[in-house]
């Protein structure tokens, strides 16, 4: 007889997190995808790129987020193809907010949509289950989001730095980690601007940061 967990759906059931700042983007998530109670992978990266300057938090199933941002992506390279110039985050959004709303009852995917672009600079789109859209200067989700609403109200202030933004995302997901069974591992960062794109995995008790810089 098979276990339990092989009759499951695998999920990512997990913290994702966004935040803007004057200049770009902090996205942060955990790196748990489990199956029932079984964690089928302690270093998924939920932090998906779309586009050089747009990414996408993933959460629910990794099965329907894996494909959604896959024909995402095609979208946006044959908009930047047809159209010469680089998609714009409100775009990105509006493309995987058809998606998820056109296919509501068949899929089980929330995602954050953030990114940078030369129009409106950094921008966050939140796209719960269902298929709704909102722009927001913050959005949290999935799982551990439950557990730290109360403290990104108490924390969150708007025109934060790049480095305060990074230290807010980092605490507030690690803090979702040790109270929500379904999100683990470590702390995956990226900060999205104008001049570079940077990752950073913080480890949830420790806090030790180890950067790395992409070209």
């Amino acid at each position: 007889m098979l276990a339990d967990w092989t009759q499951q759906e695998v999920l990512t059931g997990t913290t994702i997190m966004a935040v803007e700042y004057n200049g770009g983007v902090v996205i942060g998530a955990d790196s748990r995808t489990s199956s029932g109670t079984y964690v089928t992978n302690r270093t998924q990266d939920k932090l998906t790129p779309l586009t050089e300057y747009i990414y996408c938090c993933r959460s629910g199933s990794a099965a329907d987020t894996q494909a959604i941002a896959d024909h995402v992506r095609y979208y946006l390279d044959f908009s930047r193809i047809s159209q010469g110039r680089e998609p714009t985050v409100r775009y990105a959004a509006h493309v995987m907010q058809s998606i998820l709303y056109n296919n509501r009852d068949n899929l089980s995917a929330a995602v954050i949509v953030a990114g940078w672009d030369e129009v409106n600079g950094g921008q966050v789109y939140c796209i719960p289950l269902g298929g709704l859209l909102v722009r927001q200067p913050m959005a949290a989700g999935g799982s551990g989001s439950t557990y730290i609403w109360g403290h990104l109200d108490a924390q969150f202030k708007p025109g934060m730095t790049d480095t305060e933004c990074q230290e807010f995302v980092a605490k507030s997901v690690s803090l979702a980690i040790k109270r929500d069974g379904s999100s683990g591992g470590v702390c995956r960062l990226a900060v999205i601007n104008r001049r570079r794109r940077t990752t950073a995995h913080y480890h949830a008790r420790r806090f030790a940061k180890v950067v790395r810089w992409l070209n």
